[in-house]
């Protein structure tokens, strides 16, 4: 793993698993937090196999990712904060730029895809961390984040530090929604 490869302590390949796995748990046939259904399940492969036959997987979740950030944004979108899916500026710049050496590697991402695609809902703390996504202690932590007051959103305690050890517990805290019902985690920025 290269510097163009992480940010602070973030692997940027584990960011896009993470968010991945959380955007399958969230379509309509899993949680039904967000209004894509199976995309980044089989049919969604089958589907749009035939018009990206090396990058459909990335496809599939780029566009999931695309449409959980546009009903998190609708449910609770604070400014001067950050979420799953709209991290700071510089980390989503360096997200876009590794994106295309992911692309020609398309072909060592297939068991990884082929995994999430059979995932059906289960608790969010479970699914990422038998993907191995969280830790024990990110779990840990997780269990001083509280819902807000009108059960729109969850803030992480902290700033968001640009750590891998946030954007944990932003995934993390997608388990404060139930099937149906969304409740968007966030962050303030340490700037904000």
């Amino acid at each position: 793993m290269g510097a163009a490869d992480t940010y602070n302590d973030i692997d940027l390949a584990w960011l896009m698993r993470l968010r991945t796995v959380v955007a399958r748990l969230g379509e309509m046939d899993c949680a039904r937090w967000w209004n894509s259904q199976g995309q980044l399940g089989r049919p969604g492969a089958i589907v749009l196999r035939r018009g990206f036959p090396r990058t459909h997987y990335f496809a599939q979740a780029k566009s999931v990712q695309m449409v959980a950030a546009a009903r998190c944004a609708e449910i609770f979108d604070p400014p001067g904060s950050v979420t799953l899916w709209r991290l700071t500026d510089d980390l989503e710049d360096r997200l876009d730029s590794i994106w295309e050496s992911w692309l020609d590697a398309a072909g060592t991402w297939q068991p990884f895809f082929e995994r999430v695609a059979g995932l059906k809902f289960n608790d969010v703390p479970s699914v990422l961390k038998d993907f191995d996504l969280v830790t024990d202690a990110e779990i840990e932590a997780h269990g001083k984040s509280k819902k807000s007051s009108d059960g729109r959103s969850i803030q992480i305690p902290e700033k968001f530090n640009g750590r891998r050890s946030a954007v944990a517990l932003l995934a993390l805290s997608f388990s404060a929604s139930v099937p149906g019902g969304l409740v968007v985690p966030y962050a303030r920025k340490a700037d904000a």
